[in-house]
């Protein structure tokens, strides 16, 4: 299949556009900066904010991974949904057949958390004009350069006794970069997902705290976690903006969606993209080892 990948550069889209790449696809990488893409597949010049660049960039493809967030951005809610209505329109201009999204987990009972509540409207969004789409909706995806995952990384390395937020205290179903791939591409092209939302997890149940102790346990790390309930969501950015790399913005609204829920509530994937998901320990161990080996070719 010719595929389009909008958001190739980041962190799922790099190692999706290789999984395509090795299993035949022509792949269509889609970038703002085509000049400086070198990743799988041709590199395409597109911007999901201007409409007028998304139809060429479709042109003669049959399916599209649509990756994009703006978490950095102080009204990413709106320029999220006007990217998403940019790109349904155009997708449906070209006759693509599928549109495949990457959200996020969450219980719609729940009082969702803007981040969260964002990904849905997009889910619908992409929708709209007509395209069948299959969502895959994950929580935290453990992997190197992945945002949540280097949250916890750096928390670990750099505070050997923690005063957390009530968020420590959550569930989440945290799943390897590797999986979420296996099943982005597993989905393609089937009939049987068009049209349909798969929640998609590892094996474990945990909350972040224990999350973060076992990343200790394996880095042979103390720590202690010491959660202090009054730390108010705007205090907490601004903490992990001192102790992280990650910007107080985009602290603040990962730490806003850290209050929800995020585990696994249908796993009828699992009979459509059959196999056994990483555990949680070895999906660490990959992600460090591949942080390893990149520092060490640096």
């Amino acid at each position: 299949m010719r595929v389009a990948v909008v958001g190739a550069s980041g962190f799922i889209g790099q190692r999706l556009c290789v999984a395509l790449d090795r299993d035949g696809h022509d792949v269509r990488a889609l970038t703002r900066k085509p000049g400086k893409y070198d990743g799988a597949g041709t590199a395409v010049g597109a911007d999901v904010s201007d409409p007028a660049t998304l139809g060429p960039a479709l042109r003669d493809s049959d399916a599209a991974y649509y990756l994009v967030h703006s978490l950095d951005s102080a009204n990413f809610e709106q320029r999220d949904a006007q990217a998403a209505r940019n790109f349904a329109a155009a997708a449906a201009e070209a006759g693509l057949s599928q549109i495949v999204y990457l959200g996020g987990l969450g219980d719609d009972e729940d009082d969702l958390s803007p981040h969260l509540r964002s990904r849905r409207e997009v889910e619908r969004l992409l929708g709209a004009e007509g395209v069948p789409v299959t969502v895959l909706r994950a929580g935290i995806v453990v992997g190197h350069g992945g945002i949540s995952w280097e949250l916890t990384r750096q928390l670990v390395e750099h505070l050997p006794v923690m005063i957390t937020p009530r968020w420590v205290h959550t569930r989440t179903q945290p799943i390897a970069v590797a999986d979420v791939i296996r099943y982005l591409t597993g989905v393609l092209g089937k009939p049987e997902a068009l049209g349909r939302t798969f929640d998609i997890g590892g094996p474990e149940v945990l909350e972040y705290g224990d999350m973060m102790r076992r990343v200790a346990a394996i880095e042979g790390r103390p720590l202690l976690v010491l959660p202090v309930p009054v730390l108010s969501p705007r205090l907490s950015s601004l903490w992990l903006s001192l102790v992280t790399s990650v910007d107080t913005r985009t602290g603040r609204t990962l730490v806003d969606s850290m209050t929800n829920e995020v585990v696994v509530g249908d796993d009828s994937i699992r009979s459509l993209v059959p196999f056994e998901p990483m555990g949680y320990d070895d999906a660490v161990l990959a992600a460090l080892g591949e942080r390893a080996k990149q520092r060490r070719s640096a």
